[in-house]
C-alpha cells in the first residue's frame, strides 16, 4: 500500500480552512500528502487584484504547512460552475486515483450546501468508492455535520493553520478566516473528545487493512 493521503478542495483555500491543522500534523509525521484544488476562483477575486491572486496565495500557504509545491495540484474550473463540468472533474479525479493510488481521501462533507462542494464530494466518492474517505467540515456550509472522526491537534498545528490562512490576504474580509474563529472551532472539537484542540470529520467509507 502507498500510504498516500489526498485532500480534495473545491477552491484554493478549502483545504486549509477545513483541515489545515491536520495537514500540518500529517506532514510533520512524514506522511505523503497531496492537495488538489479544483478552482482558483478567478471570478471571486476583487477586480482590482490580479486574477491569479489565489494561485499565489495557496502556494504561500502550502509553504507554511510544509507541503511540497509538487504535491500541490491546481485546476481552473470556473467557480460556482462545477455542476456544468461534472464529467470532466470526474475524469480528473480518476486520473488522480490512478496516478497517486491514495489510501485515504479527504473531501467536502456530503452535507455541504455549496454547489461546487456538493459536486466535488459526489464525484470524489464516485471516483474513490473502494477507498477510505473522510468528509471535512466547513461549518458555514453545513446545516448537518456528523462528528464521527477526530484529528487531535497541538497548539503548533492550530498556529500553522492560522498562519496558512493569513496567506490568503484576498480573503481576509471573510469571517471564517478570523484566527479567533479558527481557534474557537478547534477548541470546540477538542472538548468533544477531551483534548485541547481537534478537527472533526464524517466517515463516508473506512477500510481497515
Amino acid at each position: 500500500m502507498t500510504g498516500r493521503i489526498l485532500v480534495l478542495a473545491p477552491h484554493t483555500d478549502d483545504g486549509e480552512l477545513s483541515m489545515g491543522g491536520s495537514i500540518a500534523k500529517l506532514i510533520e509525521q512524514k506522511r505523503e500528502l497531496y492537495l488538489a484544488a479544483f478552482s482558483c476562483a478567478r471570478a471571486s477575486i476583487n477586480p482590482e487584484l490580479p486574477d491569479d491572486t489565489l494561485i499565489k496565495e495557496i502556494k504561500k500557504a502550502a509553504d507554511v504547512l510544509g507541503l511540497p509545491q509538487d504535491h500541490l495540484k491546481l485546476y481552473d474550473y470556473p467557480v460556482r460552475r462545477f455542476s456544468y463540468n461534472r464529467q470532466d472533474i470526474l475524469e480528473e479525479l480518476v486520473k488522480l486515483r490512478k496516478e497517486l493510488e491514495p489510501e485515504i481521501i479527504f473531501l467536502p462533507s456530503p452535507n455541504d450546501l455549496h454547489q461546487d462542494h456538493t459536486t466535488l464530494s459526489q464525484e470524489g466518492v464516485r471516483a474513490f468508492k473502494t477507498d477510505s474517505i473522510l468528509g471535512y467540515e466547513l461549518p458555514w456550509n453545513n446545516i448537518t455535520f456528523r462528528t464521527q472522526c477526530f484529528s487531535v491537534l497541538q497548539e503548533k498545528h492550530v498556529q500553522k493553520k492560522i498562519e496558512a490562512l493569513l496567506c490568503y490576504k484576498s480573503q481576509s474580509h471573510r469571517e471564517y478566516v478570523n484566527p479567533e474563529f479558527v481557534r474557537g472551532l478547534a477548541i470546540a472539537r477538542g472538548v468533544q473528545i477531551k483534548e485541547k484542540y481537534a478537527e472533526a470529520f464524517e466517515v463516508i467509507r473506512w477500510k481497515l487493512i
